[in-house]
């Protein structure tokens, strides 16, 4: 039988202090539901959050925050170009920012369907480029946000359904591009309690938030996977309410 010599064994306390500090971590979506929530809990655990959003009124007074439509490509690589030099680098990037408008293919214009398809899917991948040479200096960690809708196609949601699931196809391949050199995890939650629904027609609002989660349970989530050691990777994560029908 072979021993194990207890002073080569890590103890939990010494496992803990290899996890990493957030770092500087740009959010995208940053100023409101899910991003804020990131934000701020980057910002507790000691991390230097950048926050890059639609409208950015609400961002707590000593953030860094940049007025940008992710939709954007070129507004989308200037403000992480800035977030960069400003801060001397990055170390992660979140693609929180999301739209939805459900509706019937045939009851949605063209205009707004490609609007969702342009923020949820083109705007994680200019962010993503964008930062990806500071993420390769600092061997930092991509944490894209997808759905459950993006694993579960549901009606009345082309659009969202579309680009979510090109967040997963999109973050896969990523992930095998960049193994070893850029961690890289797709977050995949269900609702949450956010303002994310109060723009939809009354038919497509959840009648019942008993089943939506506290965006900052799901924050928590992501910031354990910004503290994940050098050795480890989670590559995607699931995170739902206990009896969430959308997953799986």
């Amino acid at each position: 039988m072979t021993t194990t010599d207890p002073t080569t064994v890590p103890t939990p306390t010494e496992a803990r202090a290899a996890r990493r500090g957030p770092g500087r971590v740009l959010v995208t979506g940053g100023a409101s539901g899910l991003g804020a929530a990131v934000a701020r809990a980057v910002h507790f655990a000691g991390g230097t959050p950048i926050v890059v959003d639609l409208v950015v009124d609400g961002v707590p007074e000593g953030i860094d925050a940049h007025q940008v439509d992710v939709s954007d490509s070129r507004a989308v690589e200037a403000a992480v170009i800035a977030a960069a030099a400003a801060h001397g680098g990055l170390d992660a990037v979140v693609t929180a920012a999301g739209i939805d408008t459900p509706a019937p293919l045939d009851g949605i214009s063209t205009e707004t369907w490609e609007k969702i398809v342009a923020v949820n899917l083109l705007g994680t991948v200019s962010t993503v480029r964008a930062a990806l040479p500071h993420l390769r200096e600092s061997r930092g960690r991509v944490v894209t946000v997808a759905s459950s809708l993006g694993i579960k196609a549901v009606g009345d949601a082309t659009a969202y359904c579309a680009s979510k699931f090109g967040v997963v196809g999109f973050t896969r391949s990523l992930a095998a591009e960049l193994k070893g050199v850029v961690g890289v995890t797709t977050l995949i939650p269900s609702g949450m309690r956010t303002r994310f629904f109060d723009a939809r027609d009354e038919q497509y609002k959840p009648q019942d938030d008993s089943r939506l989660q506290d965006p900052a349970d799901v924050a928590d989530a992501v910031l354990y996977v910004l503290g994940m050691p050098a050795t480890s990777e989670i590559r995607e994560l699931v995170v739902t309410h206990p009896e969430e029908d959308s997953w799986p």
